[in-house]
């Protein structure tokens, strides 16, 4: 039996012994990743705005923009969820409580903070909130103690395993959020203070430059001769993959399932939505199968990460759990390759011109743009400047079948293998 929760009521009952929906949340930091987290699947979408959220490096909204974003949601049935998630200074309570105001007049659901003062204002003003992971919430008498202050959900410490969060749902009323997916941080529960002594930019404030994850050489004073610590980057966790267990958190009545990657692109918000949506829905068709799964870990493995790992889920990461690379470990990359001239809705055709590259029959292209999200396709057939081809190549116009509709001067890339 599936039962799909009504998340808009700030409080339910405890979870009755049926295996229930859970939500799936998406990162939006900006409005060409909030329409490809909806255009995949998405639940919830999370976000901030300019200030008091922990991804002040991402582009993310402005407060003018949260009326139009609560409109675009609440049309296509997808919850919003406002980030006001960092540690607050006196002169900002003001501000704070002038963006939950508007917050609540425009409509979004939820807000989602680690603050008291936070969560006081939110309490004042009748807004229902969550207690952002940074509380580092891991056991259920935490969450009664966030419960008695007015919250309606808590999002759990990164660092519970599996069994921890089944014992925290048998003892609490409360939903229960956890991530799924994305990147993790050494420190406990995000609350880091590297960047901020290195650079002056507080990782509690959302400004961390990310330093953990770079090469160091270690200099001996006496002798000034070093070491370079790179081979196993021991301050850089792999990502949070949980798409091979995926089953075993639905069956622990996890209630939402977050995905991090505020700061990553489009594309990568839109492949991990749908291949998660994906999972979840063959699980509750009984179709979620091992073979599946493996395909699920390839498709991500496509875009952006770091290897994975299974995280705390099943006991405290070992040395297998670092990413042994700065950078991407993705198996593709994205090529800018020209630009959306024109789409032809009823022949389902777009027209574009290849300003760098190659194309050809057979590639794999994106298309990005604010208004359209993320759109992948195959080319089956082209024609290039009015004639059958099989490849294209820079100055070309060409124009072949894409069943999604895409818009004039969207961005088109070709998707290369990079191993």
């Amino acid at each position: 039996m599936i039962k799909k929760k009504n998340f808009n009521n700030p409080t339910f009952n405890r979870r009755p012994p049926i295996i229930q929906l859970p939500e799936l949340m998406a990162p939006a930091g900006d409005w060409t990743m909030l329409r490809a987290a909806v255009n995949s699947g998405a639940d919830a979408v999370y976000f901030g705005v300019d200030k008091l959220n922990m991804r002040a490096k991402a582009k993310n909204f402005s407060v003018d923009d949260l009326n139009n974003i609560s409109e675009f949601c609440k049309e296509n049935n997808v919850r919003t969820y406002l980030t006001l998630n960092t540690i607050v200074f006196e002169e900002e309570l003001n501000e704070v409580e002038d963006i939950i105001i508007k917050a609540k007049e425009a409509c979004i659901d939820r807000i989602i903070c680690w603050d008291l003062a936070v969560a006081e204002l939110c309490h004042k003003h009748n807004f229902p909130f969550a207690i952002s992971t940074q509380g580092s919430i891991s056991n259920s008498l935490a969450a009664s103690v966030y419960k008695r202050l007015g919250a309606v959900r808590i999002v759990l410490a990164r660092e519970c395993s599996l069994e921890e969060i089944k014992k925290i749902r048998a003892n609490t009323d409360l939903e229960i959020e956890a991530f799924i997916h994305g990147a993790m941080c050494i420190a406990i529960s995000g609350r880091c203070f590297m960047s901020h002594h290195l650079f002056g930019q507080s990782a509690n404030r959302g400004e961390c430059v990310q330093p953990c994850r770079r090469e160091y050489e270690v200099i001996d004073s006496a002798t000034e001769k070093s070491l370079v610590i790179g081979e196993d980057y021991v301050m850089s966790p792999k990502d949070l993959c949980t798409i091979e267990f995926i089953d075993q958190l639905i069956e622990a009545g996890i209630d939402s399932f977050k995905i991090e990657g505020r700061k990553r692109s489009p594309e990568y918000v839109a492949k991990v939505v749908s291949v998660y949506r994906n999972a979840i829905d063959l699980y509750f068709e009984g179709k979620l199968t091992a073979e599946k799964k493996k395909e699920f870990l390839k498709e991500l493995e496509t875009v952006y990460n770091r290897g994975f790992s299974s995280g705390f889920y099943f006991g405290v990461p070992s040395s297998e759990d670092y990413a042994g690379v700065e950078g991407s470990k993705a198996t593709t990359r994205k090529v800018y390759v020209g630009k959306v001239l024109n789409y032809y809705k009823e022949p389902e055709v777009v027209h574009i011109l290849l300003e760098s590259g190659k194309i050809k029959i057979g590639d794999k292209i994106l298309f990005i743009g604010e208004t359209t999200g993320v759109v992948e396709t195959e080319i089956k057939e082209m024609r290039v400047n009015e004639t059958e081809e099989s490849e294209a190549q820079k100055g070309d116009e060409i124009t072949f079948r894409v069943p999604t509709l895409v818009r004039r001067n969207d961005k088109v890339y070709l998707i290369e293998k990079t191993q």
